[in-house]
């Protein structure tokens, strides 16, 4: 999705390529073929959802052809792994690559080491201390009792995208709010999980017997054959 001359312009695919993707299964069958894939547009052309969609399709609320429905549907599935993976962007990874994204993107560390360690700040602490019951919450939710807000701490939005990219946060839902009479309102809001919470932590964890920097090569390496026109310079700035 591009801005070209103040308007917003998605760059989908035709609708008679062999390649466009119909329905969320096809859409989870085609990330766990790749491993790893972003929602939108990005350095890397056409690597991501957007470009293996037809532009008129989304936000058309019809969850049997809108993306933008599918990512709601994905990411309560819980086949797949969903949140800001990408540039501090959204997208999916595989359950097959999400070890290696977590030990790559952590460094090799749990939340509790790394925040020992000085290598987390004050605020994702707050964050990630909500989530020691291994239950999601809502997005405002977070906002409210992690203290952020006019006279709290500030930055949630960045905050939170960081845990996401570190990869301790997947978005597990979306789920509206009801009101007192029990009856569902607004827009769907973001719960927020560990993945640790919906697959396991051995599953998560499984690639911490190697080093951070072999995790790391190894879904660069993974890029390089299945997208060999993407340059070092897009691979940095899409993968990290």
């Amino acid at each position: 999705m591009g801005n070209e001359n103040g308007e917003w312009i998605m760059h989908g695919i035709g609708e008679e390529d062999p390649h466009r993707i119909k329905t969320a299964d096809e859409l989870v069958a085609y990330i766990n073929e790749v491993g790893f894939l972003p929602l939108f547009a990005n350095a890397i052309p056409g690597f991501s959802v957007e470009e293996r969609t037809l532009a008129r399709d989304w936000w058309s609320d019809d969850p049997a052809r809108d993306p933008w429905q599918w990512r709601q549907i994905i990411a309560a599935g819980g086949q797949v792994a969903y949140g800001k993976f990408f540039d501090k962007k959204a997208g999916f990874i595989s359950l097959e690559w999400l070890p290696y994204f977590a030990n790559a993107r952590r460094d090799g560390y749990d939340f509790d080491a790394r925040w020992e360690d000085g290598k987390a700040s004050n605020r994702a602490r707050k964050i990630m201390e909500l989530f020691a019951d291994g239950e999601g919450r809502f997005s405002y939710q977070i906002r409210q009792l992690a203290g952020f807000g006019k006279d709290g701490e500030k930055n949630f939005e960045g905050t939170i995208t960081g845990l996401q990219m570190e990869t301790y946060l997947v978005i597990r839902d979306f789920r509206c709010r009801f009101n007192k009479h029990g009856a569902p309102y607004g827009w769907p809001i973001a719960v927020y999980a560990t993945p640790e919470a919906l697959w396991g932590y051995d599953v998560v964890t499984a690639a911490y017997s190697e080093s951070p920097e072999k995790s790391h090569e190894r879904f660069y390496q993974h890029m390089r054959r299945i997208w060999p026109i993407a340059t070092e310079r897009q691979l940095r700035k899409v993968l990290g």
